[in-house]
């Protein structure tokens, strides 16, 4: 398929008139093209479309099918068919009434394309240049971030299933792709062992056999590994994503060396240090057909798959307003999402904040206020914010850790006083340090401010401070020290609270997310595929938002159930 810029169709006449006959009002498809116009153009799917060949569908129009796919949650054949059946969606495309649409292939093919052609965020990034042109969404205002699991498109697998099925995969890959030399390597007894799926054989039950099953494996997959790379055997069979994905789990899995007598030994490989060790979970890979799902863990949740961001808008109403828009026709102002990051389950939170902030720059859509849960902000980040966009951080501080700290009494760090001016702190007894001393903790510039045992030996307030013959403390250097101090005290303040209660409001597009556009599980497979899933979801979730603006409608509040509203108060 090749791409040939062409200009947005108009609507065709008939079509016009058969669905403004039949919705009056219009309905979300039919807005879209009303109230934004041309939001996509096949001039920025360069990238990923040729320009010679012959002419394809518009990916324009394409992008418009799949961004009204997520907004009903529908699969391909089921996009494909609307198309072709829903006058109101043939509107929002411009296509006759008569128009026999296209394959539903045709979706996953401009998936792909859009994966492979670094354009997997075109769809909302398109999106929020158009309503930043209709003032829909502006820069420097107040913004709010969270994460939620993503399940991975796989099935949870113990070892010896993920070595058998991973085996199994390879080798039926290489029965496709090369059939002959594949059955000058292995016997008809292999067919029989890993013919089947694994989730369709019985496994042994007894431990003992088990284990014998496992190094099976492992000594058949060793086999099959020489085999592929062998100089005899065609140069490309180790290219196959199957065989790739067999190299890297076996590495990881099993362990080979030499005995005293020369012969090769396979064994699972075990913790350390009475095994051969295993790799960091944030490494580990969970399945050979998504080599990118991890098992994350947070709080009591474990799941194998992602982790996906979402920052929206979150502006206060204007004073002397109530939010709503000054059109009565229109309703209130919807929170709109501007940004959306996948990564893998293991990933932390805090590591994804410069990288949220570097992204909502590129759009030029820094907010001047972020909001977010202790999970994301550091001291540094948070000098690092102000400094490199102007980004006041909004979250709660992880207080202070130390000894004294949590039990609840003492002198903890925020007792004594330091000036690092003339490098010296000063204790609540008012006593001076004795050294200052700037150093490298695990690669963090530090300073160690430590008081001289001849200064707390004698100290009445000793067994408040501490139980070693002098006191020392570690700082991080001015910038962080003060900004820490300074977010610590602000967030005790009741104008601080107040500002921080609108975070909360990200639960409920989490919540949205999950249930209009179903991305509590991934329906693609890999992180490239599952990114550009929650990129369209996001996208979808704008429209529907847009809609209840432009209708009037009010948003969505928090539902209670009949139990909920019992008043337990009067029973008592």
């Amino acid at each position: 398929m090749s791409m040939q810029p062409r200009p947005w169709p108009e609507v065709p006449e008939q079509t016009a008139r058969v669905a403004r006959a039949a919705f009056r009002k219009g309905n979300l498809a039919m807005r879209i093209r009303d109230e934004l116009g041309q939001v996509y153009d096949d001039g920025r799917f360069t990238a990923a479309f040729g320009v010679r060949g012959r002419p394809g569908i518009s990916p324009a129009q394409l992008m418009i099918v799949t961004v009204l796919q997520f907004a009903d949650n529908l699969g391909d054949r089921a996009a494909a068919d609307a198309v072709r059946d829903r006058m109101t969606w043939k509107y929002a495309l411009g296509l006759e009434l008569d128009d026999p649409g296209f394959d539903a292939s045709v979706l996953t093919e401009f998936r792909a394309r859009l994966v492979e052609g670094d354009l997997s965020s075109l769809a909302l990034d398109a999106l929020l240049q158009r309503l930043m042109e209709l003032k829909l969404i502006k820069p420097r205002g107040r913004q709010r971030t969270d994460s939620t699991h993503v399940l991975a498109a796989i099935r949870q697998l113990s070892r010896l299933e993920l070595a058998g099925e991973t085996l199994r995969a390879a080798l039926e890959a290489l029965s496709a792709a090369a059939p002959d030399w594949l059955t000058s390597m292995i016997d008809a007894s292999w067919a029989e062992v890993y013919g089947a799926r694994i989730d369709n054989l019985r496994l042994p039950d007894s431990k003992t056999r088990r284990d014998e099953l496992m190094l099976q494996y492992g000594r058949d997959g060793y086999h099959l590994l020489e085999a592929v790379g062998h100089r005899h055997a065609p140069p490309w069979l180790v290219q196959i994503p199957a065989v790739q994905a067999l190299r890297l789990i076996w590495i990881q899995q099993f362990y080979r060396d030499t005995d005293g007598t020369g012969r090769q030994q396979v064994r699972r490989r075990d913790p350390a240090p009475d095994g051969d060790g295993v790799p960091p979970t944030r490494d580990r890979i969970a399945s050979p057909y998504d080599l990118h799902a991890r098992y994350g863990t947070k709080r009591d949740t474990r799941w194998h798959g992602y982790k996906v961001h979402f920052t929206e808008t979150c502006d206060p109403p204007a004073p002397g307003t109530s939010g709503t828009s000054p059109d009565r026709r229109r309703g209130e102002h919807p929170n709109l999402i501007t940004n959306v990051v996948t990564t893998a389950a293991t990933v932390a939170d805090t590591a994804m904040t410069a990288t949220i902030h570097d992204q909502l720059a590129g759009k030029n859509l820094t907010p001047a206020e972020h909001l977010l849960d202790s999970g994301y902000p550091s001291a540094e980040l948070i000098v690092s914010a102000a400094h490199d966009h102007g980004i006041t951080l909004v979250a709660p501080l992880l207080t202070d850790n130390s000894a004294q700290a949590r039990a609840g009494h003492g002198y903890d760090k925020a007792a004594f006083t330091f000036d690092y001016d003339t490098r010296r702190g000063t204790c609540p007894q008012g006593r001076t340090s004795s050294s200052w001393s700037p150093c490298q903790t695990r690669g963090t510039d530090t300073i160690i401010v430590a008081w001289a045992a001849t200064t707390c030996q004698p100290c009445p307030a000793r067994q408040l401070c501490t139980t070693a013959t002098r006191r020392k403390i570690g700082l991080q250097p001015r910038a962080i020290h003060e900004a820490l101090t300074t977010a610590r005290h602000l967030q005790t303040t009741d104008q601080w609270k107040t500002t921080y209660q609108a975070r909360a409001g990200v639960e409920g597009t989490i919540r949205q997310a999950t249930h209009v556009t179903g991305i509590r599980t991934a329906r693609y497979r890999g992180l490239p595929k599952t990114s550009l899933e929650h990129h369209l979801a996001a996208t979808s979730l704008n429209i529907i938002r847009l809609d209840q603006y432009w209708t009037g409608r009010p948003l969505d509040r928090t539902r209670t159930t009949h139990l909920q509203r019992l008043d337990f108060t009067l029973a008592a």
